[in-house]
């Protein structure tokens, strides 16, 4: 069978539904296929390639590092193709869902309010976003955009900067009552501090001290999961919490939360970023249309 004859880009859909629903009967459901039909599909796909592209050997389907190479540029193609049909029918305009994976803490804060002003902007845009503060893979989630914070790992995904945001230790002033106000470094180990129950980037808090700045450890008399967590629990008067100031300002303007030791806040900042996977290629017209928008519009 020649080139010409292959519908390649049906055969790569195939493909792709079966790696994203996780086996060939799912797929054969959703392309309105027998199970064999799809199995002897992706046969004849590994022979004019001559590689294997899935391990057949459990009933749940695993790709092969060839099969993983192969899935992720068929996703990126058949987006491309889906996009130039866009083009020819709606011109470039932002049309279609966007998936989004943020922190809480940046969700509520940051994305949330400017929400209404992108969707009119953009209203034949959807947005489905959901929270967490865990590094998640954008294939695995598919995802379009990822928020997230401090410094990036090497990886193929591309970065957009949003911004840096200021981190500071807050607490309730009921919580400052019945303890008192840290005012040193040394003083903080009397003090019940909040800490994350997963692995940061920087383990411990920065401070001044003796002209330099320092990391102290912390070893946290709460853990929690999350950013925003965090924040409740620092509101309920659990102890002490070193967040961003873009997910406190409100609080400490109201007057629930109060900022401590900031004679001795080294102003250390932690870095936002847009990431999406992407090869070079354009970007899909919606996608493109939220990253400038939170671009121009993010202030941390």
């Amino acid at each position: 069978m020649s080139r010409q004859d292959v519908n390649r880009s049906g055969e790569m859909e195939v493909f792709v539904r079966a790696v994203e629903l996780g086996g060939f009967s799912a797929a054969a459901r959703a392309c309105r296929m027998t199970p064999s039909a799809v199995s002897k599909l992706v046969g004849r796909l590994e022979t004019r390639l001559g590689a294997r592209l899935v391990h057949r050997s459990t009933r749940k389907l695993q790709l092969t590092p060839e099969g993983c190479a192969f899935y992720e540029r068929s996703v990126s193609i058949l987006a491309d193709i889906a996009e130039a049909e866009r083009y020819a029918s709606a011109g470039e305009r932002a049309a279609g869902p966007i998936r989004i994976n943020t922190s809480g803490s940046f969700g509520n804060h940051v994305l949330a309010p400017l929400v209404p002003n992108f969707l009119a902007l953009h209203p034949a845009v959807t947005l489905d976003v959901s929270h967490t503060d865990r590094v998640i893979d954008l294939l695995d989630d598919r995802a379009d955009v990822a928020i997230r914070a401090g410094p990036l790992r090497s990886s193929t995904l591309i970065a957009r900067k949003l911004g840096a945001a200021r981190k500071i230790i807050v607490a309730s002033p009921d919580y400052l009552q019945r303890h008192g106000t840290p005012g040193s470094a040394s003083e903080l180990q009397g003090h019940c501090r909040i800490g994350f129950s997963y692995a940061r980037s920087v383990e411990g808090w920065p401070v001044r001290q003796d002209g330099e700045t320092v990391t102290l450890p912390v070893t946290p008399g709460v853990q929690v999961g999350d950013g925003e967590a965090m924040r409740y629990m620092a509101l309920s008067g659990a102890g002490l919490a070193r967040l961003t100031a873009f997910a406190v300002r409100a609080d400490v303007d109201a007057g629930r939360l109060v900022p401590v030791l900031e004679e001795i806040n080294p102003g250390e900042t932690e870095e936002f970023h847009a990431v999406y996977i992407g090869q070079g290629g354009p970007l899909p017209a919606r996608v493109r249309a939220l990253l400038d928008f939170l671009a121009e519009h993010v202030r941390l």
